[in-house]
């Protein structure tokens, strides 16, 4: 596991374990299995959580988490817990509270059990021609990179991609379609998106980790005039694009992948400049 990935994660979730973590985890638990719209989910967080108890690894006391039941410096579940935690510092406890060794080890330990493919970056800034359709964005829709750079897409540092990466495989990532910094993504990308499923939380974790690394600064490329749309309007497009035969995910009003790659073969197909992302122009256009 490259350390830049598993300290840009510690730094994330507790300020490289300097965040406060103030709420009993048994409490935070009990209350929301009782109280909250996911009751099993707690319900199984709240067994999980005493069954570590039941391990000594931790006193109740100690076990303290955040208001939404995420524990320690990772902010890992009790599930999460059970399944990667680690006891890296050698002394019989999975103590992910109060030891960094532990901590790191636990966090490295998630990432490679979800599949992390070592000798891979997370991924690369890139220009994307106006030619290439933004439309091809997705995990389900890789290939590899040299076709990627046989369309004419470059990094934008100038720099050639790793030989090694060639004929692995990659993936068109366009946050905010044509409106914001374009990437070639490897699998490894979606493995962060494993710790928090967003793109824009994946894209902080790799760029943090470059920078760690010493190997990057800020993306070159400006997020344009995205955000502004109510979520509702956006719900609104995305119904109306299910309703054409698209599969943008559910109509939920976050402008995922599928939401993005669908505006951007629609907008294709009935003469208009693909964007991939929705703005207030296109919805009486959508109707």
């Amino acid at each position: 596991m490259p350390g830049g990935i598993i300290v840009a994660i510690w730094g994330r979730e507790s300020g490289f374990g300097r965040a406060k973590i103030p709420h009993p985890i048994i409490d935070v638990l009990a209350t929301k299995a009782f109280l909250s719209t996911r009751p099993e989910l707690f319900r199984r967080e709240l067994i999980a959580a005493l069954h570590i108890l039941d391990s000594k690894d931790v006193s109740e006391a100690a076990m303290r988490g955040s208001w939404a039941g995420a524990m320690g410096q990772p902010q890992f579940l009790p599930t999460s817990f059970l399944k990667y935690a680690v006891d890296f510092d050698g002394d019989g406890r999975r103590d992910i509270w109060n030891s960094v060794p532990d901590t790191l080890g636990s966090i490295g330990n998630y990432l490679s059990k979800k599949g992390w493919q070592a000798g891979r970056d997370w991924g690369y800034e890139v220009s994307i021609p106006s030619n290439v359709s933004c439309a091809q964005e997705g995990p389900d829709l890789a290939k590899p990179i040299s076709e990627w750079t046989a369309t004419g897409i470059t990094r934008i540092s100038g720099k050639a991609f790793p030989a090694k990466e060639a004929g692995a495989s990659g993936m068109m990532l366009v946050p905010a379609g044509r409106n914001g910094p374009e990437f070639i993504v490897t699998p490894n990308f979606y493995v962060i998106k494993e710790y928090n499923n967003s793109d824009l939380y994946a894209l902080f974790i790799g760029n943090l980790a470059d920078r760690i690394s010493g190997g990057g600064g800020a993306f070159k490329g400006t997020w344009g005039n995205v955000g502004k749309m109510l979520r509702s309007d956006v719900a609104a497009m995305q119904r109306a694009l299910e309703a054409k035969g698209y599969d943008v995910g559910g109509s939920d009003g976050l402008p995922g992948y599928k939401t993005r790659r669908a505006l951007g073969d629609w907008q294709a197909k009935n003469g208009l400049a693909p964007t991939c992302f929705p703005d207030t122009s296109l919805k009486a256009k959508l109707r």
